[in-house]
């Protein structure tokens, strides 16, 4: 993904040459003083912030995510809330956690509205305020232990099972050889449903006083 710091159109385009988004480019996170500056308003600063935090959200998006093109929708959202959201930052040394956690979420975001379109095939039939609540308390358990499995697993689960690509599509598309493949989706559908059985055990348990 490009590096983008200036809001256009609904994303982010690539600063000018020059100035404090140059001044910071590919040295990592920015510094607090920095950070104070975006905090305060200033457009140059916040450029600049955003164009330092590209490849750190890039790499988040790439470990969480379940595809690489959900890595590069997510990386991209995080960096518009960060254009937009900077002054809400209360601690200057907080950025990188911050910015962990709206990736975190876009990830999970963009899992829970896989489930949700499979399930505007049953939109159809009526269901209770009951069963409405538990169908999305399953759903969030099922992207939740999806988002736990190692990445290669992660993402040869969703291409395979939710996506519904090919075996041959999805071995190519992540670099592995079909016998790889079948036994990273097999060791992904084994650690998930070990995942959903014990979640399912703890929440079954009567809980003591």
């Amino acid at each position: 993904m490009t590096s983008w710091c200036r809001l256009s159109g609904g994303r982010l385009s690539r600063p000018r040459s020059g100035g404090r988004g140059a001044d910071v480019a590919d040295r990592g996170w920015a510094s607090a003083q920095l950070i104070e500056a975006a905090q305060a308003g200033d457009r140059e600063s916040i450029a600049a912030v955003v164009h330092g935090a590209h490849s750190h959200v890039r790499r988040f998006a790439e470990h969480l995510c379940a595809s690489p093109q959900d890595a590069e929708d997510a990386a991209q959202e995080a960096l518009i809330i960060l254009y937009r959201k900077i002054g809400s930052l209360r601690a200057t040394g907080a950025l990188a956690s911050w910015m962990f956690r709206i990736v975190q979420n876009e990830c999970l975001r963009r899992v829970r509205l896989l489930f949700d379109r499979y399930d505007e095939a049953d939109a159809g039939l009526a269901t209770s305020a009951e069963e409405e609540v538990i169908r999305r308390l399953e759903a969030d358990l099922v992207a939740q232990a999806i988002r736990e499995l190692p990445d290669v697993q992660r993402r040869v689960l969703i291409m395979r099972d939710v996506l519904g690509h090919p075996g041959p599509v999805v071995a190519e598309r992540l670099g592995l050889s079909n016998a790889a493949m079948k036994s990273q989706l097999h060791r992904a559908r084994s650690r998930l449903r070990h995942s959903l059985d014990g979640r399912n055990d703890t929440a079954d348990r009567p809980h003591q006083a």
